[in-house]
């Protein structure tokens, strides 16, 4: 069967990807800022101009199209092609009838799919999940997001929230609360959006060379942990710790053969995977053997790619 080329859209939290696919090749590609705190609606007229414009590089029309994928951050009724809800970015979405604008637009038909599933679909088919049956996606970034593939099938669940909200496992019923209104949730302990938070939290702070630092993220708190500040070390080896438990949360439900880790945080992979992988090997009830923990590979077009394989 000649493989469908098709428009693939990826909301990201600062940048929008939007890609021209066909199969695991994306043909032209482009991004424009979010401005998610502004909306999608209003990002919608950009959006059209963008896709139209690689339309124009690959000598098509929206006669040559197939169909138009968007992979979104929130729990998505990919059945009736709806945003049921989404957390803090694009929060006008579940109001749109984004199936209209496609029609309207382009005369096509659209499919939607949460983002991190999405990732997942792109690295099982083309990535490093490819020829594996049991598949887990953990993305490490602003949050942490999740995705499971369990016996040839990506997870979606009776309420399309199964598999995607591993971030919001609780690991210390102690700890902060989450944006979710949870407390101890992993992405509240680990992760981006509350780092600085985290750090202040730490009465060693004032006296660290990271109080010094304009900007406060990962890089920068493995690049002084590497330097062996104090704090950073700290803070370094609970993110760690944080980010083991809920690995092996990922593999106690969902069983995988690998574990995929991506995510920007996973710039620091020298140290995140081995030490991962570790833990899994040491604590991960497995009797059968070892869950590999692998990085992505499809950097930045992972979500493009599962999303565009999407239209059938």
């Amino acid at each position: 069967m000649e493989e469908k080329t098709v428009l693939a859209i990826d909301l990201g939290g600062t940048q929008i990807k939007m890609g021209l696919v066909k199969g695991a090749e994306i043909l032209f590609s482009t991004q424009i800022d979010s401005q998610a705190g502004n909306g999608l609606r209003e990002r919608l007229p950009e959006i059209e101009k963008s896709l139209n414009g690689l339309l124009e590089k690959a000598s098509l029309s929206s006669n040559d199209i197939a169909g138009l994928g968007m992979a979104i951050p929130g729990i998505i009724d990919s059945v009736d092609k709806k945003i049921l809800t989404i957390n803090d970015k694009y929060n006008d979405a579940p109001t749109i009838n984004l199936t209209e604008w496609a029609r309207q637009t382009w005369n096509v038909p659209l499919f939607l799919e949460n983002d991190t599933r999405s990732a997942l679909l792109g690295e099982w088919k083309f990535g490093k999940g490819k020829g594996y049956n049991n598949v887990v996606l953990m993305n490490l970034g602003t949050g942490i997001g999740t995705s499971a593939v369990m016996e040839g099938k990506i997870l979606r669940g009776k309420h399309f929230q199964a598999g995607i909200l591993g971030g919001h496992f609780m690991v210390n019923i102690k700890g902060d609360q989450c944006n979710c209104g949870n407390y101890g949730c992993a992405e509240a302990e680990a992760s981006t959006w509350n780092l600085k938070k985290i750090i202040n939290s730490h009465p060693e702070f004032s006296d660290s060379l990271l109080f010094q630092q304009p900007k406060l993220d990962f890089k920068t708190i493995f690049q002084f942990a590497a330097d062996e500040d104090p704090l950073a070390m700290l803070v370094c080896n609970e993110c760690l710790e944080i980010w083991s438990a809920c690995a092996l949360n990922l593999i106690h439900a969902y069983d995988p053969e690998i574990l995929i880790m991506g995510g920007g945080i996973m710039g620091s992979k020298e140290v995140i995977l081995p030490y991962i992988q570790e833990k899994v090997n040491q604590n991960a009830w497995a009797v059968w053997g070892k869950v590999k923990v692998t990085e992505a590979s499809l950097i930045n077009t992972a979500a493009l790619l599962g999303v565009g394989s999407l239209i059938i």
